[in-house]
C-alpha cells in the first residue's frame, strides 16, 4: 500500500480548490434546506440545529486549512504509525524524477536526521519502505505534529533532497491512570457543591485519539465536572451533589472512566473509594489553584523555587497544615525537587536539563492535623529555561570522495549538517572554514551545507587537504566545536618529465667494446602513479646519412644509452642524440634533451711514409750523392704523417740501422737525412739506412723506411753558389716572400672572421641554450663547411704547416695542410688533403715532384716550382 502524499504542486492546489468549491456549494444548499426546516420547527429546534450547523462549519474550515497547509511544503509522505516492516511509504524515485537504473548507478540512499534509520530504499523498485518499528509516541511524544525529516543523498554527481515523512497517530493507546484505585476521605459536613480534584488520566496518543472526556458511574451523591487549566488540559473534579450522612453510608465506591476520541473509542478506569469522616469540616485552601515558576537549567542544588501557603479556617490541630507532594507524584519530580512540610518551601534537589525535560508539573497536597484529616490541593508548573550549555555538532552527511586536481570551482565535495540541542539563539549555528583553503561552504536548507571547491587545486603541492570546519552558535557566551574533514586530491597529468640537464656532453674513447654503456640520462615527473612513470626513447636523426638508432640504443626504463658498435675517431669525431622522456599519463606529456657524444682519439694508426714515394709503396728508396759531399750535406728527407691527432700524431725519426753509422744522421723532428762528416775514399759506394718513424702515442706505433744511397764520383755540388744566389736580394725571392706573407695574412684574416662569426652566433643563441653551438637547431653548423672551421698552425719541427678542418663534423673531417719545403732555406707552399691513408698516393706524387733524387735537381726544380706557382 502506498501512503505517499502531496509533493507540493500547483496542480494539487487547484484540485483542492475545486474540491472545496463544490463542497461549499453543497454545504450552502444543505444550509438553505436546514433553515427552511428550522423555521417550520420552532425556536427550540432552531437553537439545536444552529448549534449543529456551527459545529459542522467549524469542522469544514478546520479540515480546509489543515489540508491546504499540508500541500504547501516540501515533498512529504504521510503514513500511520506501527506500520509493518517492509511496508511501502511511496515511490521516491518517481517523485524525484529518477529512473530505476539511476537508483543503483547513482547510489541513492536515505540519511535520517533522527539518528536511527527507520527507512530504506528498495533499489529494485525505487520505493521508500519502512525499515523499523515506528512508534509515534516514542518519536514525538505529545507533540501535535510528528514529522521525520529525511535527507536523500544521490551521488555521482552529488545531490541531496529533503523529504519529510509525517507519522500519523493511530489509536493504539488507551487512557490510563497512575493507579487503579483512589482513596478519598471526606467530612460528612462537606457542603453541597464542594469540588474534589481527581487524578488526571494520561493518553500518549494525540489529536482525536487523545484523551477527550471522563465519565462517572451513576450515584446519588456525586457528579463529575471538568475543569480547564492554563495548559489546556481538562482536570476531572468530583462535585458533591447531596449532603453526606456517615451513619447511612460511611463509604462510597465510584468508577471514574477516561475516554479518548478514537474510533473505536478506548478507555481506562480508576476506582474511587470515598470514606466519610466526622467533622473537621474545613480543609486547607491555597491562594491559587495553579502556580507557575521558571528556573534556569544551570541552577544549583538547593536553589529556592517557590513558597506555598495554604490556610485552614479551623483552629488548633484542625488548622495546622503540613505540605507534601501528591501521592501520585512521579519519581522524576520527587528526585528533582523537595518540599518543606512545615513552611511549604520547594527547593531544587537535583540537576535540571532543558534538553531532557522542559517542564515539570508538581501536585501539592496540604493536610491539616484534624480528625479526620482535611486536605487541599494545588499544582505547581516549573518551566526550565534554556542556557547555552551544548556545543554545536557537525555531522558529515556524505563522506567526501577524492577530487581531481583539475576540478572546476564549485564542485561539490561533501554534504554537511549542523545541529545544536539548545533552543532559540543558543541553537542557531554558523559554520566557517579556515582562511586560505581552496574550499567554501554553501548553505542549502535547514542547517545543511555543501562543501565546494573555490579555487585551483595542485596535487603536487598538497595531495590531501585537512579541512577544518568551525561551528559556532549564537548563544552568550557562544560555544563552538571543530571537525576536520580529509579530502584527497587525485592526480592529473599536468607536468611533463624534466631532465636533470638541458643537454649532456659525453666523451667516448674510440674503438670501444660494442654494447658498452655510453651514458645514463635521467628525468623526473612531479605527477603521481602512471602519470609519473617515464619511458625513454631516441628520436630519429641522421649521422652521416645513417639513422642514429644504428649507432646507439636506449633502455626505455632507466635511460641508459648503449653503443651498438665501436667508433673510429678518424671517421666520426662528434654526433648528437635526441632523447625523449614520455610519461604514461593520458594524454601523455614529454620533453627532450640533447646528448653530445665526442669521440676521443686513441693511438690506433701507425705513421705512414709519404716521401720517398717508393718507400711509401713498400720498396727501397734509391738516392745518389757525390763523394765530394761535405758534412751537413742534405741527402734526402723522409716525410711521414699519422692519421691520429694530438700527441698521437707527433712523429719522430731516428736511424735504426746503417751501413756506416758515423756517416749519416737523421733529424729527430724533420726527417732530414744529412752527412755527419765529409765522405772519404774509404767509404763504401753503397750505403744502406733503416730509418724508424715513431709517434708519441701510448702505446707507441712505428714504421720503417729503407734508404739506399749510392756514392758517385763526378757529381758536383754547386750548393754553395746556389745558396749565395739565394741569399742575394733579388726581385724573384722578394716576390716569393711577399706572396708568402700575403698567404699567411689571408689565412689569419679568415680565421679571425670565422671566430667572430661563431662568437656572434653563440651570443645570440645563449639566451635559449646553456652551451653555445651545441643545440639541436645548430646541427647545421656541422653540415655547412663554411661553419665550424678549425684552423691550426702547427710549428712542430722544421716543417711548418697550417691545418684547416671543416665540413660536416658528423662525417669524416676534412683537413687541409700547407706544408713547407723540406729545405729549411726555402718556403714551398702546398695544400694537401690527408682525409685517409689511402689518399697518400696523391700527396706522394706531389712531394715526389718537389723532392728529386739529387740535391742539385731538387733545388733547381724547387726554385723553378715556386716561381711557376707564383
Amino acid at each position: 500500500m502506498n501512503y505517499s502524499l502531496q509533493p507540493c504542486s500547483y496542480t494539487v492546489k487547484g484540485f483542492i480548490w475545486i474540491h472545496f468549491l463544490i463542497f461549499g456549494i453543497i454545504q450552502l444548499l444543505f444550509t438553505r434546506s436546514r433553515l427552511e426546516y428550522i423555521f417550520k420547527s420552532g425556536p427550540r429546534m432552531t437553537k439545536t440545529i444552529g448549534y449543529r450547523d456551527w459545529r459542522w462549519q467549524a469542522l469544514f474550515w478546520h479540515h480546509f486549512f489543515l489540508l491546504w497547509s499540508t500541500i504547501d511544503g516540501q515533498t512529504r509522505y504521510s503514513i500511520p504509525e506501527e506500520l509493518k516492516q517492509g511496508s511501502v511509504v511511496g515511490n521516491i524515485a518517481k517523485d524525484l524524477g529518477l529512473g530505476l537504473s539511476e537508483i543503483f548507478e547513482r547510489r541513492l540512499r536515505v540519511a535520517s536526521e533522527a539518528g536511527k534509520q527507520y527507512f530504506s530504499v528498495d533499489s529494485g523498485k525505487g520505493e521508500l519502505i519502512v525499515n523499523d518499528r515506528l512508534d509515534r509516541e516514542a518519536l514525538c511524544g505529545q507533540s501535535a505534529s510528528c514529522v521525520l525529516p529525511l535527507q536523500v543523498v544521490i551521488e555521482d554527481p552529488l545531490q541531496s533532497h529533503r523529504i519529510e515523512v509525517e507519522i500519523r497517530d493511530i489509536n493504539d493507546n488507551s487512557p490510563s491512570f497512575l493507579s487503579s484505585e483512589l482513596s478519598l476521605k471526606l467530612a460528612e459536613s462537606a457542603a453541597v457543591g464542594t469540588r474534589f480534584p481527581l487524578e488526571s488520566a494520561q493518553d500518549p496518543d494525540v489529536g482525536s485519539n487523545s484523551l477527550k472526556t471522563y465519565s462517572l458511574s451513576r450515584n446519588d451523591y456525586f457528579s463529575l465536572k471538568l475543569k480547564d487549566t492554563k495548559n489546556g488540559r481538562a482536570v476531572p473534579e468530583l462535585v458533591l451533589e447531596k449532603p453526606l450522612d456517615r451513619e447511612k453510608n460511611a463509604q462510597h465506591q465510584l468508577m471514574l472512566t477516561a475516554l479518548d476520541g478514537g474510533n473505536p473509542v478506548k478507555s481506562g478506569t480508576c476506582k474511587i473509594i470515598i470514606t466519610v469522616l466526622d467533622n473537621n469540616d474545613n480543609f486547607p485552601i491555597f491562594s491559587e489553584h495553579e502556580y507557575k515558576v521558571s528556573l534556569k537549567e544551570n541552577s544549583t542544588k538547593g536553589t529556592f523555587v517557590i513558597k506555598l501557603t495554604a490556610t485552614d479556617a479551623d483552629e488548633g490541630l484542625n488548622g495546622e497544615v503540613k505540605y507534601s507532594f501528591g501521592s501520585r507524584t512521579p519519581d522524576l519530580v520527587s528526585s528533582t525537587f523537595e518540599i518543606n512540610e512545615k513552611t511549604g518551601e520547594i527547593v531544587l534537589r537535583g540537576a535540571l536539563d532543558y534538553e531532557s525535560t522542559k517542564s515539570y508539573l508538581i501536585d501539592i497536597t496540604a493536610k491539616d492535623n484534624g480528625t479526620p484529616e482535611m486536605e487541599g490541593h494545588c499544582r505547581v508548573q516549573v518551566d526550565v529555561e534554556d542556557i547555552n550549555d551544548n556545543a554545536p555538532e557537525i555531522v558529515l552527511t556524505s563522506k567526501p570522495s577524492p577530487v581531481r586536481e583539475d576540478a572546476p570551482s564549485g564542485t561539490v565535495v561533501a554534504l554537511i549538517s549542523a545541529r545544536d540541542l539548545d533552543s532559540g539563539d543558543n541553537g542557531k549555528v554558523k559554520l566557517q572554514l579556515r582562511k586560505g583553503s581552496p574550499f567554501s561552504l554553501k548553505p542549502s536548507f535547514s542547517n545543511n551545507y555543501e562543501l565546494l571547491t573555490s579555487g585551483p587545486l595542485e596535487r603536487e603541492s598538497f595531495s590531501e587537504y585537512n579541512i577544518e570546519i568551525t561551528a559556532t552558535d549564537s548563544g552568550s557566551p557562544p560555544l563552538s566545536s571543530k571537525k576536520t574533514i580529509p579530502v584527497s586530491i587525485t592526480d592529473v597529468n599536468d607536468n611533463p618529465p624534466v631532465f636533470t640537464q638541458p643537454s649532456y656532453n659525453v666523451y667516448l674513447k674510440e674503438n670501444g667494446v660494442p654494447g658498452s654503456i655510453l651514458y645514463s640520462v635521467s628525468a623526473s615527473d612531479l605527477d603521481f602513479g602512471e602519470n609519473a612513470k617515464i619511458s625513454y626513447s631516441i628520436l630519429d636523426s641522421k649521422v652521416q646519412d645513417v639513422s642514429v638508432s644504428s649507432y646507439v640504443y636506449i633502455n626505455s626504463d632507466n635511460g641508459s644509452i648503449y653503443s651498438m658498435h665501436s667508433f673510429d675517431y678518424e671517421k666520426l669525431k662528434v654526433f648528437q642524440i635526441q632523447v625523449q622522456a614520455k610519461d604514461q599519463g593520458s594524454p601523455s606529456l614529454s620533453s627532450n634533451t640533447t646528448v653530445h657524444v665526442f669521440i676521443l682519439d686513441q693511438n690506433d694508426n701507425a705513421p705512414a711514409v709519404i716521401y720517398p714515394s717508393s718507400a711509401a709503396m713498400g720498396s727501397l728508396s734509391h738516392q745518389r750523392m757525390p763523394r765530394s759531399a761535405k758534412a751537413g750535406h742534405l741527402v734526402t728527407k723522409v716525410t711521414a704523417v699519422d692519421a691520429d691527432s694530438g700527441h698521437n700524431a707527433w712523429i719522430s725519426y731516428k736511424v735504426s740501422e746503417a751501413t756506416d753509422a758515423s756517416l749519416f744522421t737523421v733529424n729527430l723532428y724533420t726527417g732530414e737525412v744529412r752527412t755527419k762528416r765529409a765522405v772519404s775514399e774509404q767509404d763504401d759506394s753503397s750505403q744502406r739506412l733503416l730509418i724508424e718513424i715513431k709517434d708519441d702515442g701510448e702505446p707507441v706505433q712505428s714504421a720503417t723506411v729503407t734508404v739506399s744511397i749510392l756514392l758517385e764520383d763526378g757529381l758536383h755540388e754547386p750548393i754553395l753558389d746556389l745558396r749565395q744566389k739565394v741569399f742575394e736580394p733579388s726581385k724573384k725571392t722578394g716576390r716569393i716572400t711577399l706572396y708568402l706573407i700575403l698567404s699567411l695574412a689571408s689565412i689569419s684574416v679568415l680565421s679571425l672572421v670565422t671566430f667572430l662569426i661563431l662568437t656572434v652566433k653563440c651570443i645570440r643563441n645563449s639566451r635559449n641554450s646553456a652551451s653555445c653551438c651545441t643545440r639541436q637547431s645548430d646541427c647545421d653548423d656541422y653540415k655547412n663547411p663554411n661553419r665550424n672551421l678549425q684552423i691550426q698552425l702547427n710549428t712542430d719541427g722544421p716543417i711548418k704547416y697550417v691545418e684547416v678542418l671543416g665540413g660536416d663534423m658528423l662525417s669524416q673531417s676534412q683537413s687541409f695542410r700547407s706544408c713547407m719545403s723540406p729545405m729549411s732555406e726555402y718556403s714551398d707552399f702546398t695544400l694537401i688533403k690527408p682525409s685517409s691513408t689511402t689518399d697518400f698516393k696523391e700527396v706522394i706524387s706531389v712531394l715526389d715532384a718537389s723532392l728529386p733524387d739529387s740535391t742539385w735537381t731538387f733545388e733547381s726544380q724547387q726554385v723553378s716550382r715556386v716561381t711557376n706557382k707564383l
